[in-house]
């Protein structure tokens, strides 16, 4: 057997957590053990497999990775009863329990170094980049990598992350907008509902279809808004235009959107023609903070744009709204909020990966920080409606679809952001479901200069009644 150099302390310091001991399973595991093939070769004429590229059969005996593993598996994962079974990159496999349900395989060093040491954001990492994967349905796999991590808790967000969100806040809006938005209209089309909507849909019903859900949606936010016909109506981040021609034709206002997207903005204005609504719905590409303020709304809608916004911005934001709303006019805030109150971030590394992969600049907080600055610029918060629920399974359809449409989407957008798609949304839907996050709908008034804010005694308003 010949020894490699350097590979022991190599491995050793590549697994070690930061100021730890080198683990001595780990250090075990580092011991020379490879066998080349046929007559042994000079020693430099060999090298060992590179952590985190693929390791190729022949340069490991099956067994060697197996056997040292089981030790800290059991470890990790005694007495969990986890239904997964891990397959190693030799090909050796690892049984969690007797009725596994799922495999997840490690493709390289840097996989099993997620596994050895799993953490809900790098576990999503290393399947972005292909060093694991898994057989199944994300939603059972993002369970099971629960299972696997151990207890979550939710506070502030890691140095890295926090110095990244402050990078990504400093650089225009529209950069952060379009790296999110931008993908491709078609890429999109193979997940969401009909409408493109892009946002939490409302259940009446379990039964119901994403189609019917978006579309009771939009009405619900029309509803809450009260929007009369020949009112002038606002929708700021109105990505590809859906609530601006529900509230145009079947309202009868005069509708506005505004997006910094690019490929949103041309959609819209492509459907504006395509309906015949010229004169009655208006897109414009632009920065919510470029609105004039000399041309007053009488209701204003914001629906999942707040979140790119960044809570040291909230007065800014909530004073354009408030700046462009007429005396008695009301907006409706709908947007993603942390639950546990007080937390900045999600934990386990799931907002660096977050901040990393998908929403750059994005920031969320408590729904109290969100009333209390929405009052602090003299928008009166009289109505609030928590939709945690409804976009857990919104997530999820939206899941499900793009699973079912994984090699068109892979043809569309490439093999990695397919991969950060689909563990996002089955990310966030599983921090819905679990309670981590929140969805609310704040309606709010601006007072008249007598403080009066006249709107229903009671919410009857809001829904439909049958047959209407």
């Amino acid at each position: 057997m010949v020894a490699v150099p350097g590979l022991q302390q190599r491995i050793g310091a590549r697994w070690k957590a930061p100021g730890a001991a080198a683990s001595p399973f780990l250090v075990n595991w580092a011991k020379p053990r490879w066998q080349p093939r046929g007559p042994s070769p000079a020693l430099g004429a060999r090298r060992p497999p590179d952590i985190g590229a693929p390791l190729i059969g022949g340069c490991i005996r099956p067994s060697t990775m197996a056997e040292p593993l089981q030790k800290i598996i059991a470890n990790r994962y005694g007495g969990r009863n986890l239904p997964v079974t891990l397959v190693l990159p030799d090909g050796g496999r690892v049984p969690l329990s007797s009725n596994a349900e799922i495999e997840i395989l490690a493709r390289t060093w840097r996989g099993l170094k997620a596994l050895a040491a799993p953490a809900m954001g790098a576990l999503a990492r290393a399947y972005v980049r292909n060093d694991i994967d898994f057989t199944g349905s994300a939603r059972r796999a993002l369970s099971i990598a629960e299972g696997m991590v151990g207890e979550i808790s939710h506070g502030s967000e890691s140095l890295g992350a926090r110095l990244k969100q402050w990078q990504h806040q400093l650089r225009s809006n529209r950069k952060n907008i379009q790296h999110h938005y931008d993908v491709s209209n078609a890429f999109y089309g193979m997940w969401l509902d009909s409408r493109l909507v892009y946002s939490c849909a409302y259940f009446r019903a379990d039964a119901d279809t994403l189609d019917d859900a978006q579309v009771a949606k939009l009405d619900h936010i029309c509803r809450k808004l009260r929007l009369a016909s020949g009112e002038r109506f606002l929708d700021i981040g109105c990505g590809w235009g859906a609530l601006l021609f529900h509230a145009a034709e079947r309202y009868g206002v005069e509708a506005n959107g505004i997006t910094l997207s690019q490929n949103q903005f041309e959609y819209v204005r492509g459907e504006i023609a395509a309906r015949g609504l010229e004169g009655r719905v208006r897109v414009e590409l632009r920065d919510y903070l470029d609105l004039p303020e000399n041309a007053l709304y009488d209701k204003v809608a914001s629906v999942g744009m707040f979140e790119h916004v960044g809570v040291r911005r909230f007065p800014k934001y909530f004073g354009k709204i408030s700046r462009i709303l007429k005396p008695g006019g009301f907006v409706l805030n709908h947007g993603i909020t942390h639950n546990p109150l007080g937390a900045s971030g999600l934990g386990s590394g799931i907002g660096d990966f977050v901040e990393e992969y998908v929403f750059p600049g994005g920031e969320l907080t408590h729904v109290a920080t969100v009333i209390e600055a929405m009052a602090a610029q003299g928008l009166e918060v009289v109505d609030g409606e928590a939709l945690r629920e409804h976009y857990a399974k919104t997530l999820w359809r939206w899941c499900e679809r793009l699973e079912a449409a994984a090699d068109a989407a892979r043809n569309e957008v490439g093999e990695e952001r397919y991969r950060v798609w689909r563990i996002y949304l089955a990310g966030s839907a599983h921090a819905f479901e679990r309670g981590w996050l929140s969805l609310w709908q704040l309606l709010a008034g601006k007072p008249l200069p007598d403080g009066r804010l006249r709107h229903p005694l009671t919410r009857d308003y809001m829904y439909a009644r049958s047959g209407t």
